[in-house]
């Protein structure tokens, strides 16, 4: 699946108000009530990612968790990346 086009990126964003593009990746960092809101989130979004067959980098910060999206061996963000975020604004 080949990166996608800036044009093309900010496109999808459209659909996707609170990620951003950040330093080549697809972001976007939640907020919940507690810790074990947090981890019941990454536990979620890591059963999304085995399903789809691709892992975003989790950072976890006690009730802040901050996903990172990029497709590695396109060597940028994909339409993969754009379904993962989509899936994960699901679980909210």
């Amino acid at each position: 699946m080949p990166a996608l086009s800036q044009e093309d990126a900010n496109r999808h964003l459209s659909a996707l108000p609170e990620w951003k593009i950040v330093s080549g990746e697809l972001t976007r960092t939640f907020q919940f009530k507690d810790f074990r809101a947090a981890l019941s989130f990454v536990n979620c979004v890591g059963e999304l990612a085995e399903e789809a067959g691709h892992h975003p980098d989790i950072d976890i910060r006690y009730n802040r968790v901050r996903l990172g999206l990029v497709t590695h061996d396109a060597g940028g963000i994909t339409a993969k990346d754009f379904d993962l975020a989509a899936r994960a604004e699901k679980l909210l």
